[in-house]
């Protein structure tokens, strides 16, 4: 390999000031967004500029210390909500500092056309509800009833519950009580429907789930309510739903995936409570247009005037498109292809949206002029030439399953055949994408090559390749990983005896059982990672509580595989060095599995490591935590492998 200079990138570039930036927004003439700050403690904030004037710097609506995070099943989401009427912007939000829903008004003033914000505070922050009645998520602004409606988590129960906006420190108003989970709900244009999604255990959202839907009277209480779509678990066919949305004339549309890939659907006619649901499939496409509900807030459709303005990932690549009533598809013309968290308003649109060799950041389209604008979230001072840019790796994985990855090419090398890292993500149903990941060209930037894995159960591909996890975790994931690792050896892009893995939560699992049960691994890296499913089983948290049913088997009676699948009870078998990362306040994955099975390596006489972090949880925030955790990687990597 010709060898080039390129500089090598620091650590503190690849994680320290990148903020990320979740669930944009248009309203009136403002673009919305949350910022989640690694500088600050990952403290999250929201911002706002006018649409398409990026030279305006933006005015931060939740100055420190607000912390904008929700704690419902864990993982949140969406801690944010607004509204506009009468030149006054109307937010609300929950304050991770004391778990509180919390509102404010600003004050709109007639803009005389300078270069400055014209939005002002209306009043002070108010307190609405009362301290200590469970964790509250993914609401919705009522203006006409003048409340904020979302879900509270309580008693192992999801509830939809209202908070009014006039009064302060107050128990909330119950509206509904689900089964088990609930939300993503969504209000129509005339404030006389509600719709929103449930599920039961031992289902996840993204196997079986109902989409439901309510009359609401005037005093704002459900009058009836009725399954329009989806499977419940007594259903023998699995159907998942995501994200409802109202379009301007009272038809619904929602995401399922009954054909084996989440496709839109729209309702011929408006919902009655006494007539059957005809749902109109004018979109099909071997594309999702779906995500796994992990956390509140993920969008991937809104409606612009008259047309859907949607994302959709195939075979790995997301598009940005604009859906006619009758089934026209149209692309809009953009170049990125790692999209999420689109929103409409009128003729515009915005997005998150990144590729290969540009940061994530807001992506503006006009759909009238066909125009966009993209600002990333951090100014990188990195040559494109010196971007290793992904390439769609495919190859034979489990029982011979085309399997997919994307592979990225060192940028320089001082060896004829270079080391390479795999990369196992979490979830396990997440997706590797294409978007710039500036740790990834850390490593590529010192001479590795990098390949990331969409093992199966990977997102993206349809359900029949999400399925092929189902009773097979630590199994699929970890020869799929392999065989990834093995395909760029056989090509000669991989040198055999300098081969790495590392990952966090499931990806960590992974990366743990790739090094118990095979052998092509020379060193390994785990960030919270999960080391005893026996343990996992019994300790997690509701949300996940029969997540292991679906990956592994029928707790208890299936415990024989639980612990010939647990790297903790399979410790003996790894036989090459490992360095762990933990935070010590993970609910997720409790430190004391890290701590065991680094014991049982110490016992075998294996160079380990373990880091510990007093102040992180399940995912890393802080800046520095996340840099430490990259340097300290290379450095353990390079001592072991004697690069």
């Amino acid at each position: 390999m010709k060898k080039r200079k390129v500089q090598a990138i620091s650590a503190d570039l690849a994680l320290g000031q990148n903020p990320k930036l979740l669930e944009p927004q248009i309203i009136n003439q403002w673009v919305i967004w949350l910022e989640q700050r690694p500088h600050e403690n990952g403290r999250t904030t929201a911002l706002i500029r006018p649409w398409g004037r990026s030279d305006i710097a933006p005015l931060e609506l939740t100055p420190a210390p607000i912390n904008l995070r929700t704690r419902v099943h864990i993982y949140g989401g969406s801690p944010l909500a607004t509204a506009y009427e009468n030149g006054q912007l109307h937010l609300c939000w929950i304050d991770d500092s004391d778990g509180c829903l919390w509102s404010q008004r600003w004050q709109s003033v007639k803009d005389s056309g300078a270069d400055q914000f014209s939005l002002f505070p209306y009043e002070s922050p108010i307190r609405l509800s009362r301290e200590g009645i469970g964790p509250l998520a993914d609401g919705l602004i009522d203006l006409p009833r003048k409340r904020w409606i979302g879900v509270m988590e309580q008693d192992d129960q999801d509830l939809l519950v209202t908070f009014s906006l006039k009064e302060t420190k107050k128990p909330p108003n119950i509206l509904y009580k689900a089964d088990d989970f609930a939300g993503y709900m969504v209000l129509s244009p005339d404030g006389s429907q509600i719709a929103w999604v449930e599920w039961q255990r031992p289902f996840m959202p993204w196997d079986a789930s109902q989409l439901w839907w309510a009359e609401v009277d005037q005093n704002g209480q459900f009058k009836s309510r009725k399954i329009l779509a989806g499977s419940h678990p007594s259903n023998k066919t699995q159907v998942s739903v995501f994200q409802p949305v109202w379009a301007p004339n009272g038809q619904l549309v929602v995401t399922e995936d009954s054909t084996g890939w989440w496709n839109l659907m729209i309702t011929k006619s408006k919902i009655q409570l006494e007539a059957q649901t005809v749902w109109l499939r004018d979109w099909p496409m071997s594309a999702e247009t779906g995500l796994p509900q992990w956390v509140y807030g993920m969008q991937t459709a809104s409606w612009a005037d008259q047309d859907l303005i949607a994302c959709a990932c195939d075979k790995g690549h997301w598009s940005i498109s604009q859906l006619s009533p009758g089934g026209e598809v149209k692309k809009l013309n953009q170049p990125f292809d790692d999209l999420s968290g689109v929103a409409a308003e009128g003729r515009k649109v915005v997005a998150i949206a990144s590729n290969g060799t540009t940061g994530s950041g807001l992506l503006e389209l006009d759909l009238d002029s066909g125009d966009w604008e993209h600002t990333p979230a951090a100014k990188i001072n990195l040559p494109e030439n010196e971007i290793s840019v992904p390439e769609a790796f495919w190859f034979k994985g489990y029982e011979g399953n085309t399997t997919q990855a994307w592979y990225y090419p060192p940028n320089q090398s001082d060896m004829a055949i270079p080391p390479l890292l795999v990369k196992s993500h979490s979830g396990p149903t997440g997706m590797a994408t294409t978007g710039l990941n500036l740790s990834i060209q850390f490593w590529t930037s010192r001479g590795w090559g990098v390949v990331d894995v969409n093992y199966g159960g990977s997102t993206g591909f349809g359900r029949k390749y999400r399925k092929r996890l189902t009773n097979r975790w630590g199994d699929v994931d970890v020869k799929d990983c392999a065989a990834a690792a093995q395909a760029l050896i056989d090509v000669g892009k991989a040198n055999k005896k300098l081969i790495a893995i590392e990952g966090g939560s499931a990806g960590g699992f992974t990366t743990l059982a790739c090094l118990c049960f095979t052998d092509i691994f020379s060193v390994g890296a785990c960030r919270y990672a999960v080391s005893d499913l026996s343990a996992l089983v019994r300790e997690t948290h509701r949300f996940e509580a029969c997540y292991l049913d679906e990956l592994v088997g029928s707790w208890p009676r299936e415990k024989q595989t639980y612990e010939n699948r647990s790297p903790l009870f399979n410790a003996k078998n790894i036989k090459c060095p490992v360095i762990f990362f933990q935070g010590l306040k993970d609910k997720v994955v409790p430190a004391n599995q890290t701590e065991k099975i680094v014991r049982e390596l110490k016992k075998n006489k294996i160079p380990v490591e373990i880091h510990r972090f007093e102040n992180e949880s399940h995912g890393f925030r802080n800046s520095k935590v996340k840099i430490k955790v990259l340097e300290e990687t290379e450095r353990f990597f390079r001592k072991h492998l004697n690069l």
